[in-house]
């Protein structure tokens, strides 16, 4: 019989031992060592623990001169969940995060600061260590101000609630030469940026996916509820989930973060869906509306306007109408900013290697449009035309100190006339406009500047802040990517 009771009682420790870890406070996986919590908003903490648990969550801070301590505390509900606000603290380090149930879990090296969501499709997920100059940057990547934190890739049939299915969850890293190799190029540079411009800590959530469609992005209630969009919403048969479909990036990459507090995002897409481009003038919007809607603020959102490339036709017009739906974007919803990137692009490499001018130019749209920094922050932007006496005269928004052509005569520029057919314009810079002529277009009607996929030359107009201005049209022909009616 000992042998048996021996059984019985090990069994019984066991169980009991199960129970007792089952019974352990766990904070969300987003809380980890070296996090940035976002500064200015009331702090949200959340988690697990035993059904009916008492929960304590405190924040303290010990620095000489600006100590302070915030405490909240209540009882895990019947699923064992729990959430806890704090009130808005401070910018700054030496944080420490401590939360308590019958046992104590403790963050350190916590920091408060403006916390940033990275997203998008490949070229935002390229590395560092893909990127130009990497040695370089990574010599010089030591902050202890810039916290970096990824989303590993992962698709869901459904959003995920339960935090113990969050394996693809990684931690909180400090910017430094051993751990931004892997980590997104353009979102570091972004960081970096911000950090050194509002001096305060950044926090940067890398959460994206090489190939993948906007729809993935977005949740299936907001696809759904957008009638040229409800087609995207089918039943998931057999469970066959994967990166493109429809929502599934939604709920396993960016739904699991709605609590955290964060002030913005930047996003990097849109090569997948060239072959729909018109849609994307819905798509991309809805999609920002579904996320400000469910993280509860009015997010800034900045966008990195697609970079030329030939896609096998460089004078196809497929990404040039896909950057005009972004720029539409830009143009008709509230805090959105666009950064453009005609410079910078790869006649046949999709993923062009200068990474620092895409992050910084996000930074300079965030430092402008959310931080209200005086500054430049976008390059020229169309504002309207005027046509007399067979000259186009085209004015400009973000013109800074004024217009400029970059090495050489203006190049990129086209006029119409009533039969619709595009011919290159002479364009000459005058004051903050630029006048276009062509001897072939004797009565022009329209303009087009860089229109196609890959404009050779490299378009060359910018203000002299450096910044390059977006392509652009002034007809309404339709789009190639258009449904026919």
């Amino acid at each position: 019989m000992r042998p048996f009771k021996a059984v019985l009682l090990a069994v019984a420790a066991s169980l009991l031992a199960l129970g007792t870890a089952r019974a352990d406070v766990t904070p969300h996986p987003l809380f980890t060592d070296n996090v940035v919590l976002q500064q200015g908003t009331e702090i949200v903490v959340w988690g697990k623990a035993a059904p009916g648990e008492s929960v304590s969550v405190t924040l303290d801070r010990k620095a000489s001169n600006s100590a302070s301590t915030a405490t909240a505390e209540l009882t895990a509900d019947k699923d064992g969940k729990w959430a806890v606000k704090l009130p808005a603290q401070k910018a700054g380090t030496g944080y420490a995060l401590t939360v308590k149930g019958k046992n104590t879990v403790e963050f350190k090296n916590v920091a408060v600061g403006e916390v940033w969501v990275c997203s998008g499709q490949s070229n935002m997920e390229w590395s560092v260590n893909a990127s130009e100059d990497p040695a370089k940057v990574k010599a010089g990547a030591k902050n202890p101000n810039l916290r970096l934190f990824t989303v590993q890739k992962r698709p869901a049939a459904q959003p995920i609630e339960d935090q113990t299915d969050l394996k693809h969850f990684t931690k909180w890293d400090v910017s430094g030469p051993e751990t931004v190799g892997n980590f997104s190029a353009v979102a570091y540079h972004f960081g970096q940026k911000l950090q050194k411009e509002l001096d305060v800590p950044v926090g940067l959530i890398h959460t994206s996916w090489g190939g993948t469609p906007a729809q993935a992005w977005a949740s299936t209630e907001a696809l759904e509820a957008e009638p040229s969009l409800k087609n995207y919403v089918n039943p998931v048969k057999g469970g066959q989930v994967g990166p493109n479909t429809p929502g599934a990036l939604y709920n396993a990459m960016i739904h699991p973060l709605l609590k955290f507090k964060v002030r913005g995002a930047i996003w990097y897409q849109g090569e997948s869906n060239t072959g729909r481009a018109y849609e994307y003038r819905t798509l991309l919007p809805t999609m920002i509306k579904d996320w400000r809607k469910r993280f509860d603020c009015e997010l800034p959102f900045m966008i990195v306007q697609l970079a030329p490339f030939g896609n096998g036709n460089a004078n196809a017009v497929t990404y040039a109408e896909l950057r005009d739906a972004q720029l539409y974007t830009a143009n008709t919803l509230p805090k959105t900013g666009l950064a453009v990137i005609t410079d910078l692009g790869n006649e046949t490499d999709i993923h062009p290697k200068p990474k620092a001018p895409v992050g910084e130019r996000l930074a300079l749209a965030a430092l402008g449009i959310e931080y209200g920094k005086k500054i430049v922050y976008s390059g020229p932007v169309l504002k309207d035309v005027t046509f007399a006496s067979g000259t186009a005269t085209v004015s400009f928004t973000h013109v800074g100190g004024g217009l400029v052509a970059k090495d050489g005569d203006l190049v990129g520029f086209a006029l119409a006339g009533k039969d619709g057919k595009f011919q290159p314009a002479k364009a000459t810079i005058k004051g903050d406009t630029v006048q276009l002529t062509s001897e072939f277009v004797p009565e022009p009607v329209a303009v087009r500047y860089g229109w196609v996929n890959f404009a050779k030359p490299t378009l060359n107009l910018f203000n002299k802040e450096g910044l390059p201005a977006s392509p652009f049209r002034t007809d309404d022909a339709p789009y190639t990517t258009q449904p026919k009616k």
